[in-house]
């Protein structure tokens, strides 16, 4: 395509289409090569002006979901964590279990009582003499992020916190510290609040090569939101029982059964979700 096209992105800012970006986003999936450039090229072809970076996806998805069900699953990944919902608990969720296999202790929904007033937190997490309390900021929309009002808010909330938490017997060695987790991204004022007061900032893909995609894919905790065998309504029954990850499922594969998912797709959804949770 020699003429440049103008697409329009989620934030409503139109920019010339780059098919390089296409292709990176595509590599995410671990697909072979070859099914990445094919892709991009038919992509490329049905492009038109003013087209959405949504609906490139939708194509760009389609074709590759006929090609590899997991891969389809990998290059979803962000999709994925907006159906982390309705209610932000299912994330929350998530960021303790990912927290938990990086070696830290953690709760969700905890009341905490702060110098002034009681806070419900939604996760705290401990390592050694590492003491966080973390919010969790869900979003459904991928166009809506966090601006400096969020950071500005958590922050506020825990120092009232932290005053309490430094009068506690055995906290005198304890680092103290507040955390933000979006599953979108964060507005640029909001990460230099952030930076300048040392609030914990983690986004999809902030801290650059340390974002959630990155932590993710790392991890192998691939949320069971990306598995492309199953029906919304099958992952919303499955969300509702507390089961967040693909790994949750081939740990406890009779939750399918609970939630009325048909036997006769069980071993599909167990041998894509093992794949999906392999570390390469």
């Amino acid at each position: 395509m020699n003429k440049s096209v103008l697409i329009k992105k989620y934030s409503g800012v139109y920019e010339a289409f780059d098919v390089n970006k296409l292709i990176n986003s595509l590599r995410r999936s671990r697909a072979d090569e070859d099914i990445i450039q094919d892709i991009a090229r038919k992509v490329q072809e049905q492009i038109e002006e003013g087209m959405t970076t949504k609906k490139i996806y939708q194509l760009a998805f389609k074709m590759l979901k006929r090609k590899s069900r997991v891969s389809a699953s990998k290059y979803k990944l962000k999709k994925a964590l907006m159906e982390l919902g309705p209610t932000g608990f299912p994330f929350e969720r998530f960021v303790s279990k990912l927290l938990t296999h990086e070696g830290f202790v953690t709760q969700v929904g905890v009341i905490v009582q702060g110098n002034c007033v009681q806070h419900e937190t939604d996760v705290i997490a401990q390592q050694d003499n590492e003491h966080y309390m973390i919010e969790c900021k869900y979003h459904s929309d991928q166009g809506r992020v966090c601006n400096v009002k969020v950071p500005l808010y958590i922050h506020s909330r825990f120092l009232d916190v932290e005053k309490q938490w430094e009068r506690q017997k055995g906290h005198e060695a304890k680092i103290h510290k507040g955390g933000l987790y979006t599953n979108t991204r964060f507005t640029s004022d909001a990460i230099q609040y952030g930076k300048c007061v040392g609030l914990l900032l983690t986004s999809w893909d902030y801290p650059r090569g340390d974002g959630l995609k990155n932590r993710i894919d790392k991890s192998g905790l691939h949320p069971l939101t990306a598995l492309t065998t199953l029906t919304k309504a099958e992952k919303m029954k499955l969300l509702e029982k507390g089961i967040v990850l693909c790994k949750e499922l081939h740990e406890t594969p009779k939750i399918l059964e609970q939630v009325g998912v048909p036997k006769s797709r069980h071993k599909k959804i167990l041998e894509d979700s093992r794949e999906l949770c392999r570390i390469h």
